[in-house]
């Protein structure tokens, strides 16, 4: 517990791993302590899809530390591999979007039409055509169960566990010292500076402080006098083993989806319910997963369901994490509430928070991530995607 530590990251997660190996690649001594272990953070616990993120004049903010965030990925995966051997499979295998009925397929002429506008390559596919492009579909479309939607070339898909093995792997290469099954039981505030923070295992002190703890960054934020929204938005997930992939590329309707994975495995989710801090699954989620799997492929006689799980989501109150100095707290920061985009935002969220902690310019605008905004402060709920 004495050695001497430059940042402290609280929080294990993709977000905290990833501002945890940008600081030492800057020659920081950082430390980083987690609640949680391996599998059981929201991060592990995701599907990795990653739409596409054109930039385009008078994008919002969010969708600009998308794209940033999007170019930094490229160029980490290869990195990552290079420094660790992981590979962390992103991939841009791109996303068919389809729609299940008439009203459905209007959203989708909707969003294919904002897709366009915004730069992205987006092409519709009638119904016939669908099944060209993913013959394991054939039966679905037949049935009526698919009436049309479009193809994202450029989507892509990356596989969490292992970039978060990638992630771990680097930052200990890197010379950070991670402390798993650390949960923090307070945090230390005087004068204006946090003093140090107290976890089940002793008091941890630094120089500077970082909160990036998920869901639970709400309630830890207290003590530093901020107060914003990351409940918990629970996600079911299903991975089914097969003897062989039978899609090429992910599958989306509404806000479900099928993924493929380089080893035959596919994985399907994924449920929105705000269920507190409840990580376990439960017997209907999963039955409507493979429901929705089957209604897609057919019985798949050969699959076997090898695992599910459950993530908890930080909600935001505004859909923008917050990210940036806690206000009146000179040492401490906040990388908190992406929701659904966590995994995405991961690398342009550790560069910016980075650069805001060594006082260098900054490569897009950090003002509409500022923690104490009003849109993210006492706001009374979180703000959720229409399904």
């Amino acid at each position: 517990m004495a050695t001497p530590t430059d940042c402290c990251i609280i929080g294990g997660g993709v977000i905290g791993l990833s501002i945890a190996r940008e600081l030492a690649g800057r020659g920081l001594r950082v430390r980083v302590l987690s609640r949680d272990r391996g599998r059981d953070t929201a991060s592990w616990a995701a599907a990795g899809i990653f739409p596409p993120a054109p930039t385009w004049p008078g994008a919002p903010p969010g969708d600009l530390l998308t794209a940033w965030s999007d170019r930094l990925h490229r160029e980490w995966a290869e990195a990552l591999r290079e420094e660790t051997g992981i590979d962390n499979e992103l991939r841009p295998a791109g996303g068919l979007h389809l729609a299940a009925d008439a009203p459905g397929l209007e959203r989708l002429r909707e969003a294919a039409a904002d897709w366009q506008r915004r730069g992205a390559a987006c092409e519709w596919v009638e119904r016939d055509a669908i099944a060209r492009i993913e013959p394991s579909l054939a039966a679905a479309i037949e049935r009526g169960g698919i009436v049309g939607g479009y193809l994202l070339p450029e989507e892509m898909s990356i596989r969490p566990p292992r970039h978060l093995a990638a992630l771990e792997a680097s930052c200990r290469r890197r010379g950070v010292e991670i402390t798993a099954g650390a949960a923090v039981t307070g945090i230390e505030v005087r004068g204006g500076r946090v003093e140090g923070v107290a976890t089940t295992g002793g008091i941890v002190r630094a120089e500077t402080y970082c909160l990036a703890a998920g869901a639970w960054s709400e309630a830890l934020a207290r003590p530093l006098g901020l107060r914003f929204a990351t409940r918990p938005i629970r996600g079911q997930i299903v991975l089914l083993a097969l003897p062989q992939q039978v899609l090429g590329r992910v599958v989306n309707v509404g806000l479900n989806y099928l993924v493929p994975r380089d080893d035959g495995r596919l994985l399907v989710g994924s449920t929105l319910e705000d269920a507190g801090f409840a990580k376990e699954t439960t017997a209907e989620a999963i039955d409507w997963l493979l429901g929705f799997a089957h209604g897609l492929l057919g019985d798949l006689p050969s699959a076997r369901m090898e695992q599910a799980w459950a993530g908890l989501r930080p909600g935001s109150a505004d859909g923008l994490p917050s990210i940036g100095q806690v206000p009146g707290i000179a040492n401490a920061f906040v990388a908190a509430g992406h929701f659904r985009a966590g995994l995405h935002q991961s690398t342009g969220t550790a560069v910016l928070l980075a650069d805001l902690m060594a006082g260098a310019a900054p490569a897009i605008d950090p003002t509409p991530f500022n923690p104490a905004r009003p849109s993210a402060t006492a706001a009374a709920g979180v703000m959720l995607p229409a399904g």
